[in-house]
């Protein structure tokens, strides 16, 4: 027959389980907690890039995409209403000051020099002639003078003989009277004479004056026209090299239509881009660098453009160096617009783990171990960014992407 187990060997039992049970937990528990403090994760040397931690000036900038143009460039336009007769440079050829690019039709032009011509000699032969009447008008009106001065004369003296005649009662006074409205009328009519000359060299002048002026406008449309002419051969202002140039020989130009652009290439600037939430940090007048492979060249901004495109603005950049030999037409560089810099800080190089302006934990070369640490940064230029915080001159700094052993506090180096 079965006997009943004591009741307090059960309870010591129960007890005794329950307390290796609290104990199997425990370690457990403190395995997860304590393990990966008491085991460090390793990474190999190999794997990782690191950077020192260094004083220096260092320059806020904003990247922007530019191309390399050159600073001046010269649009040959059409001179006049003309057919391409014959294309003389190809665009990429050089071209000389004063050589020709194009031949174009000038008949027209010719046709309109011809006519200006003839209308010029039409007011010559105009000229001519009025000067022609006029000698003869005066010839005539002399010839009239000179009658009508000796009639006067023969008048004036016929008077005196009359009143002497008249005081010795000898002439009556109706027959006085006579002879001296006679004298009047002589008078009268010479002053007539006088005037008509005087009125016929006036209106004469006046005529000739204008066809002077109408001779001078004649003279400047017959200039202008063979300047038209001249240029029709559309030389060259500059030495330079042809960057567009009409492609089709017998193609109809209209007057001021663009047939050509020459570009110095001895002399460049740089058109950047950038976004338009820079719009408001960047300003005509601050500097700028341009990086060319591992190269840099220094300039200025020197005007930005008005308009917003497709959410980028573009900015002219005057370089310092316009004719460096790592200029060429059209080639495609990085701009660093400088917003801000300062003269001594602390800085270190970019990396996946670097980011600028705010705080971000960082694992510091201590040995064989790397130790995580809280980093606040400030500005950033283009290759460094500045510590604010968190680390000292000389520093190691892990710079690779680390976000997969970021919850841990050191890692082993080997």
């Amino acid at each position: 027959m079965d006997r009943e187990i004591d009741r307090g060997f059960r309870n010591r039992q129960l007890i005794k389980r329950l307390l290796i049970l609290l104990f199997v937990i425990s370690f457990v528990v403190a395995g997860f907690v304590y393990a990966p403090r008491l085991m460090k994760a390793s990474i190999n040397r190999s794997r990782i890039r690191t950077a020192r931690v260094e004083a220096g000036a260092i320059e806020a900038t904003i990247s922007a995409s530019g191309t390399v143009v050159p600073e001046f460039e010269q649009v040959i336009s059409s001179p006049i209403n003309a057919q391409v007769k014959k294309i003389l440079k190809r665009a990429g050829d050089g071209v000389r000051k004063g050589e020709p690019i194009l031949e174009l039709d000038v008949n027209e032009s010719v046709l309109a020099v011809e006519k200006i011509n003839q209308q010029m000699a039409l007011k010559q032969n105009q000229q001519a002639k009025i000067k022609l009447d006029l000698q003869t008008a005066l010839a005539d009106l002399q010839s009239r003078w000179e009658i009508k001065n000796l009639e006067y004369k023969s008048a004036r003296a016929a008077t005196a003989r009359n009143r002497n005649l008249a005081k010795q009662g000898l002439l009556s006074e109706e027959k006085l009277r006579e002879a001296e409205l006679q004298e009047e009328k002589a008078a009268f009519e010479l002053k007539q004479l006088e005037q008509s000359k005087l009125n016929a060299e006036q209106s004469t002048r006046t005529q000739i004056e204008g066809l002077v002026l109408e001779m001078q406008t004649l003279e400047k449309e017959r200039n202008e026209a063979a300047r038209q002419l001249e240029l029709a051969t559309t030389k060259a202002d500059r030495d330079g090299v042809l960057t567009w140039v009409v492609t089709e020989e017998g193609a109809i130009i209209q007057k001021g239509a663009v047939i050509a652009r020459i570009a110095d290439l001895n002399s460049f600037q740089v058109n950047a881009t950038y976004s338009d939430i820079h719009a408001g940090n960047i300003t005509a007048g601050m500097p700028a660098s341009i990086k060319i492979n591992d190269d840099y060249l220094q300039g200025t901004v020197a005007s930005i453009l008005p308009t917003v495109k497709d959410g980028t603005i573009t900015a002219a950049i005057t370089l310092k160096d316009k004719s460096s030999a790592l200029l060429k037409a059209n080639l495609r560089v990085d701009v660093l617009i400088v917003t801000d810099k300062k003269d001594r800080v602390l800085r270190i190089k970019k990396g996946p783990a670097i980011t600028a302006d705010g705080v971000r934990e960082l694992f510091i070369v201590r040995g064989d171990v790397a130790v995580k640490t809280p980093v606040k940064f400030g500005i950033a230029s283009f290759d460094n960014c500045e510590i604010v915080e968190g680390l000292y001159e000389g520093d190691e700094v892990i710079i690779s992407d680390m976000g997969e052993y970021q919850h841990l506090q050191e890692i082993k180096l080997k």
